[in-house]
């Protein structure tokens, strides 16, 4: 059995995120793009790894071809062995990336998720939280109130002039 390919772990990750099987998703995708834009999002990185995912197949049969066992390599054979693992390592790399990819639109997915929960309670607490932080001047106690700032700027904090 072959290795998990990055494709299938794509799709792996799409379903486990939404649910749902992938079929249903490029259908949901596709019909209705507005509902959810970055299952959408999800769907059309998705589908850029399958050209990725092909290519990678493509590279390794002919990495294999060219480096059979019992086969010594001619000299020109030499160049496309080191073209065809140089693009083997540029389609793995854009699979990875790709990867990266779907699971920062999932991670979005899910901040979006928790954020929609309860917007009130999160102004509510960036509101104490910056009602807390006015800064203070230097040597003064926590417990007094932080002087209001001044309206310009001070004539003796200007610096050097030029």
């Amino acid at each position: 059995m072959p290795d998990t390919t990055a494709l299938d772990q794509a799709t792996a990750m799409i379903e486990k995120a939404w649910g749902r099987p992938i079929e249903a998703l490029e259908s949901l995708a596709v019909r209705h793009p507005s509902d959810d834009p970055l299952l959408r999002s999800a769907m059309h990185i998705r589908s850029a790894m399958v050209i990725t995912d092909n290519a990678v197949a493509v590279h390794q049969d002919r990495l294999h071809a060219l480096t059979r066992p019992g086969h010594v390599p001619t000299f020109y054979d030499l160049g496309r062995i080191t073209s065809s693992a140089t693009d083997l390592r540029v389609a793995q790399a854009e699979s990875r990336t790709s990867l990266q990819a779907i699971s920062h639109v999932i991670e979005a997915r899910e901040a979006a998720a928790t954020t929609d929960r309860a917007p009130a309670v999160r102004l509510a607490q960036a509101a104490v939280a910056r009602s807390g932080h006015a800064p203070r001047a230097l040597g003064q106690a926590s417990d007094q109130p932080a002087p209001s700032p001044a309206v310009g700027p001070s004539a003796a904090g200007l610096g050097p002039r030029r």
